[in-house]
């Protein structure tokens, strides 16, 4: 009777041990989802601000402008890819499953956009005042790129084109990783 018991009370266990390593499990998953989703929010209002001072140069003011660059730097490349490491069934996600399917296209597309963070942090060092002129696009100026071709081949070009074309460069890659690998 002892050993009925003693097993009753291993499967119980067992059991419990079982659901508390699931909601752990299904717990972390949501943490994830919630950090690059946290990540997100913050390059996109580092993308605002960025914005906001192309639009309007006067608001222009090195540090905040290099400090946006810095946060998109920060949250994009290595730090991207590793957010999506794995599937996660979460259905606060908003991840296509492709991502795993697709991880070297994927990490391309977070490095470039670390790369215009990083010609955009420059540019802000470069330019401690106001916004100048080498840092606004020219009337005419091509984009390049274009939403399915974003990449830059060389820093050497990078670092050549105006902030403003970067910065344009890096929207269109955001616009292509949602197209791309995002459900809706």
């Amino acid at each position: 009777m002892r050993l009925t018991a003693d097993i009753s009370k291993l499967g119980l266990f067992a059991f419990m041990a079982a659901v508390l390593m699931t909601a752990a499990m299904v717990s972390a998953e949501e943490d994830i989802v919630a950090i690059r989703q946290a990540d997100m929010k913050a390059m996109a209002a580092a993308a605002k601000t960025i914005s906001g001072m192309f639009k309007d140069s006067t608001t222009y003011k090195a540090s905040e402008f290099q400090s946006a660059a810095d946060t998109i730097r920060d949250k994009s490349g290595g730090v991207l890819s590793a957010h999506f490491a794995s599937a996660t069934d979460s259905r606060q996600s908003k991840a296509g499953p492709n991502i795993l399917n697709e991880r070297d296209r994927f990490d391309r597309i977070a490095n470039d956009l670390r790369d215009y963070a990083v010609a955009l942090d420059a540019a802000a060092q470069k330019n401690p005042g106001p916004m100048t002129a080498s840092m606004r696009m020219k009337p005419g100026e091509a984009m390049g790129g274009g939403p399915f071709g974003t990449h830059v081949r060389n820093e050497h070009e990078l670092s050549a084109m105006p902030a403003e074309h970067a910065f344009h460069l890096m929207l269109q890659t955001c616009a292509t990783c949602h197209t791309r690998f995002r459900t809706e």
